[in-house]
């Protein structure tokens, strides 16, 4: 897994425009414990990347976050209890991963890669809905779809896509038709969409949830180096308040 620590402030840049925070907030090296941005919205975010933390939410939630740990924060349930009275619900726990360089293998045959959004929609057709909407192929702007070669009617295969964060972040999702996984398409598409990525000057980042581990098992695969982990919880209202 390649990823160079000179290429961590460009990360932190996305999320500190991402999340609404003062520039270069991340960084400071003046800075003492976890950092919070107070905001009225339907969220509570909490980012931990490498040796940073940061809370975002509702003032009376970072308020009441104060007595719990950056550990006690990246557990789901410890979220969803400090949002209880707010209508906490879960969106999950991912782990970020990211990549600034990616060693480039070969495949021993011929690829057809198209670029099209009907293959990549072709492809969706064939999948479960809870896959085709945790990857969310149709949302991401550059696709590579890995097509069936020799057969005239040549159907999709396996498409990872990316699509741009704060423009400096390319944010990766891959899909895998579900006759075709277990084959290594997976890995071959989301290879071919991560180097395109870099040539594009951009810094790779895949996000996966803590309890899919073919999501983990793949990241690692193509060489990506993990950084850090994302908890949100949507709120019934920002404005709500403990009682």
């Amino acid at each position: 897994m390649t990823f160079d620590s000179s290429s961590a402030p460009i990360v932190f840049l996305a999320w500190e425009r991402g999340l609404g925070l003062p520039v270069d907030s991340l960084l400071s090296e003046r800075r003492d414990g976890r950092l919070t941005r107070a905001v009225d919205g339907p969220e509570l975010t909490f980012l931990r990347l490498w040796d940073q933390s940061v809370l975002r939410g509702p003032a009376h939630l970072l308020a009441a976050a104060a007595a719990y740990s950056d550990d006690e924060l990246s557990d789901h349930s410890t979220m969803l209890r400090l949002t209880r009275h707010s209508g906490g619900r879960g969106l999950g726990t991912q782990a970020l991963y990211y990549a600034d360089e990616l060693d480039l293998h070969q495949p021993a045959h011929t690829v057809h890669v198209s670029t099209g959004e009907l293959e990549s929609a072709a492809l969706e057709s064939l999948c479960p809905p809870d896959d085709v909407n945790d990857v969310a192929l149709s949302s991401r702007e550059h696709k590579f779809t890995v097509m069936e070669s020799g057969t005239p009617d040549a159907g999709p295969l396996a498409c990872s896509a990316y699509t741009e964060y704060q423009g400096l972040l390319a944010q990766l999702g891959t899909l895998v038709a579900p006759d075709s996984r277990r084959q290594g398409l997976g890995h071959l598409a989301t290879s071919i969409a991560a180097h395109e990525a870099l040539s594009a000057g951009l810094i790779v980042q895949w996000r996966a949830d803590i309890n899919n581990a073919a999501a983990h098992s793949l990241a690692v695969a193509v060489g990506f180096s993990v950084a850090g982990l994302l908890t949100r919880i949507s709120l019934e209202s920002g404005q709500t308040r403990h009682k």
